[in-house]
C-alpha cells in the first residue's frame, strides 16, 4: 500500500467521526455507512485498523474497477459533498493513471450523472468539494475507481461528508497578518463551484488599514480570469462590519478574498461568518438575468423581440421544406424568423430585430442559428450589433462572411459592456440585384463564456458526434457500417449539406454507394439502466433523396434475444433535419439501436445527429422546454 497521510489532517477528521454523521456521510471507521460495493465490480476494502476504505493492485488487475453505491438521500436545500481521497502509485506519472469519478444516480434516469473527476496521484490525502444542486427526487451517489496502470496503484477513500448550504460558505476563518515586506498579498480561496448559482454572499470583517493597504473580493474563473466584485472602504473603527456583495456563478468559478499590502506594516484584515444564499441580496434592486426571458424559438411569438416602428423586416414563417429552402431549425416542421429582403423595392433597405434590454457589466453567450440563399456576396447579408441604451451607441460583434447557402449554421459570439444594452439582428440589401433570403432561428443569450476551460460538464444522455461517437458502438465497423462526418456527403441529390448541432460539425450516416440494396448498418448504444417509469428519446434525423431506404429504432432488453420495434420512416421524408421523440419504458437493463437500411439507389444516405436520453414521458420534456406540441406526430409513429 502507498498511502501516506499528513497527521494532522486525519486527528482533524476523526475528532469529526466522533460526532453522529449526515446522511450520505461516513468515516469508514467500523463500517461502510450504508454505501455498498456494487456486486458486478471489484469491492472496496475497509482496512482493518479503521479510517478508510481501499482498492489497489495487490488483489486486482489494471484497469478494473471498483463501484461504491450510497443508500437512498434526498436534499431539498442545496448540499455541500466533502470527499477525502488518495491516488498513489509507485511509477510516477503513468500514461494511463488510476482515476476516481463521482456520479450522481437519480431514480428515474436510465444513466448516470458524471459530477467529479480526479486522477493526479498525491502523496497524502486531498479534499474535493462538490455543490449539490437542490432536488425533490431521490438519488444515490456513485464513486467509481478504476486502477491505471502501474506496479502498484490504489486508491481509497477517507471520508464523505454531506452538509446542508453550499461548499462556499459554511466556514469561518479570522487572520491577523504582520507584513515585513513591501506589495505582499494574502488570499483566502474558497473551493470551486461545481453548480450555476447566483446570489448574495456575505461575511463580517474587521479592517485596520495602514499605508494604503487593500481589502478586496474577486472572483477567478478554471481559466485564471479575476473579476473584482468588492471592495473595503475605510470602515472608521475596528468593529465588525457586515459585507453583501451579490455573486453570480454560471460556470465554475473561486472566490478570493485578497489583501494586497503596500507598506512594511499593513496592519490586520479578521474575517468571519462566511456563507452563501441564493436569495439576492436586501440592498439588490434589479431584476436578477434570466436567460429564458432573453431567448426564443419563435415557435409561439417573437417572445421579448421586437422590430423598428417603421416596418416589420422580419416575418415569422413556417414552411414546407423541399430540395430549395429547409424548415425551421429547432424541429424541421416549426416556425422561424425570414427577412425575404427581395420582396422590398428600396435599395439599402435595413431590417432590424431587437432583443430584450441586458444588464450592463456581465459576461453573455449569444448563440443563433441562421441560413442565408441568393446574395451574390455574403458581406453584412447579417450582422450582429450591440446596441448601448445609455450612449445611444452600436457596435457590430459580428457578421456573415462566407457561409454555405441553405444550411442552418450555428454562431456563437461571447460580448461585454459596461453599460446595459441590446442585441440587434440586422439584415441588409444592398440593391435590387442583390439581395436574398435570411432566416433566424433558437436565439439564446446565457451567462458565461461561449468556450473557455471553465464549462460545466457537458451533460450525461447526450451525444452531438462533435469530439467523437460518445458512448455508441457498431456490430462491425467498415466501409458499410455508419461513419463520423461533416460537411456534404459525397453523392449529389442524398444526404445533408451540414449537421444539425452547428452547420459545420459531425454527424453519423450511411454512405449509401458503399452498401448494396437491402443492407443493413446498425448502430448500438451503452448499456441503459432499467428504471421504473417513462424514458423520452429524442434524436435528429435526415433522409433526403428518391433512393431512401429505412430508419429503424429498436429497443434491445439485456437477457432478450428479439428486439422490439420502437419507431420507423421509410422513404424519402425531408431536405431538413428533423426532429423525433420516442417514448418508451423499459425496468430491465437495455440498449438503443439504430439501424439504417440501404434503399434502391445510391441515392438513399441516412443520417442523425443530436441524440438525447432524458427521463420522463416526451410530453414533460415537450413543456419544460417550451416547445411546440406539433412535435407529437412524430412520437411512437410506426409506418410499415
Amino acid at each position: 500500500m502507498l498511502f501516506r497521510s499528513v497527521l494532522l489532517a486525519v486527528q482533524a477528521l476523526q475528532l469529526a467521526s466522533t460526532l453522529d454523521l449526515p446522511a450520505g456521510s461516513c468515516t469508514f471507521e467500523e463500517n461502510t455507512c450504508g454505501f455498498d460495493s456494487v456486486f458486478e465490480f471489484l469491492p472496496w476494502i475497509l482496512n482493518e485498523e479503521g479510517h478508510y476504505i481501499y482498492v489497489d493492485t495487490s488483489f486486482a488487475k489494471q484497469g478494473e474497477k471498483a463501484v461504491l453505491l450510497s443508500p437512498d438521500l434526498q436534499a431539498e436545500e442545496w448540499s455541500c459533498l466533502r470527499l477525502v481521497y488518495q491516488i498513489a502509485t509507485s511509477s510516477g506519472s503513468p500514461s494511463d493513471p488510476s482515476r476516481l469519478n463521482l456520479y450522481m444516480r437519480f431514480e428515474d434516469e436510465s444513466f448516470d450523472r458524471l459530477l467529479w473527476s480526479a486522477k493526479n496521484p498525491s502523496d497524502s490525502w486531498l479534499i474535493a468539494s462538490l455543490d449539490l444542486q437542490n432536488t425533490s427526487k431521490k438519488f444515490k451517489i456513485l464513486i467509481a475507481g478504476v486502477l491505471g496502470h502501474g506496479n502498484t496503484s490504489s486508491i481509497a477513500l477517507f471520508e464523505i461528508k454531506m452538509t446542508t448550504g453550499y461548499c462556499i460558505g459554511h466556514y469561518m476563518y479570522v487572520d491577523s497578518v504582520y507584513i515585513k515586506h513591501f506589495q505582499e498579498v494574502a488570499q483566502l480561496i474558497s473551493p470551486m463551484t461545481t453548480a450555476p448559482m447566483s446570489g448574495c454572499l456575505s461575511f463580517y470583517y474587521q479592517l485596520q488599514q495602514r499605508n494604503g493597504n487593500i481589502f478586496s473580493v474577486y472572483t477567478r474563473d478554471a481559466a485564471g480570469l479575476y473579476e473584482e466584485i468588492w471592495k473595503a472602504g475605510d470602515p472608521g473603527n475596528a468593529v465588525w462590519n457586515l459585507a453583501e456583495v451579490e455573486f453570480s456563478a454560471p460556470y465554475p468559478k473561486e472566490v478570493i478574498f485578497e489583501v494586497a499590502f503596500n507598506g512594511p506594516k499593513g496592519g490586520y484584515v479578521a474575517l468571519d461568518d462566511i456563507s452563501f444564499s441564493p436569495v439576492h441580496c436586501q440592498n439588490q434592486t434589479e431584476r436578477p438575468f434570466s436567460a429564458l426571458e432573453a431567448s426564443c424559438n419563435f415557435e409561439e411569438d417573437l417572445c421579448n423581440f421586437y422590430q423598428d416602428k417603421e416596418g416589420s423586416g422580419w416575418t415569422r414563417v413556417k414552411v414546407k421544406p423541399n430540395m430549395y429552402r429547409a424548415g425551421d431549425h429547432t424541429s424541421g416542421l416549426g416556425y422561424f424568423l425570414l427577412a425575404n429582403t427581395k420582396l422590398t423595392s428600396q435599395p439599402g433597405y435595413i431590417g432590424r430585430l431587437y432583443g430584450p434590454s441586458l444588464r450592463g457589466n456581465l459576461q453573455y453567450c449569444l448563440r443563433f442559428y441562421y441560413a442565408i440563399s441568393g446574395f451574390l456576396k455574403m458581406s453584412d447579408t447579417l450582422a450582429v450589433y450591440i446596441f448601448e441604451e445609455n450612449h445611444v451607441v452600436q457596435d457590430k460583434i459580428w457578421s456573415v462572411l462566407e457561409s454555405p447557402r441553405g444550411v442552418w449554421m450555428q454562431a456563437e459570439i461571447t460580448f461585454r459592456k459596461p453599460m446595459p444594452t441590446k442585441v440587434v439582428f440586422m439584415s441588409l440589401c444592398k440593391s435590387l440585384w442583390d439581395c436574398g433570403l435570411v432566416a433566424l432561428d433558437d436565439i439564446t443569450i446565457e451567462l458565461g463564456s461561449c468556450w473557455s476551460p471553465e464549462k460545466l460538464l457537458p451533460p450525461p444522455g447526450e451525444c452531438t458526434f462533435e469530439q467523437d461517437e460518445c458512448v455508441f458502438t457498431q456490430e462491425r465497423r467498415n466501409r458499410s457500417s455508419w461513419q463520423r462526418r461533416r460537411g456534404e456527403t459525397p453523392t449529389s441529390y442524398t444526404g445533408p449539406k451540414g449537421d444539425h448541432t452547428t452547420g459545420v460539425g459531425y454527424y453519423m450516416y450511411i454512405e449509401a454507394s458503399h452498401l448494396v440494396y437491402g443492407q443493413k448498418a446498425r448502430l448500438l448504444s451503452g448499456p441503459l439502466r432499467g428504471v421504473t417509469g417513462k424514458h423520452c428519446l429524442t434524436f435528429f434525423y435526415h433522409m433526403y433523396g428518391a433512393g431512401t431506404g429505412l430508419l429503424n429504432v429498436y429497443l434491445k432488453k439485456e437477457g432478450d434475444s428479439e428486439e422490439s420495434l420502437l419507431w420507423r420512416r421509410r422513404g424519402e421524408q425531408s431536405i431538413s433535419w428533423l426532429r423525433a421523440l420516442i417514448e418508451y419504458s423499459c425496468e430491465r437493463q437495455h440498449q438503443i439501436i439504430f439501424e439504417a437500411i440501404r434503399g434502391v439507389s445510391v441515392r438513399s444516405d441516412i443520417a442523425i445527429d443530436d441524440i438525447k436520453f432524458q427521463a420522463g414521458s416526451c410530453a414533460e420534456m415537450e413543456d419544460k422546454s417550451q416547445q411546440s406540441s406539433g412535435y407529437s406526430e412524430d412520437l411512437n409513429e410506426i409506418e410499415y
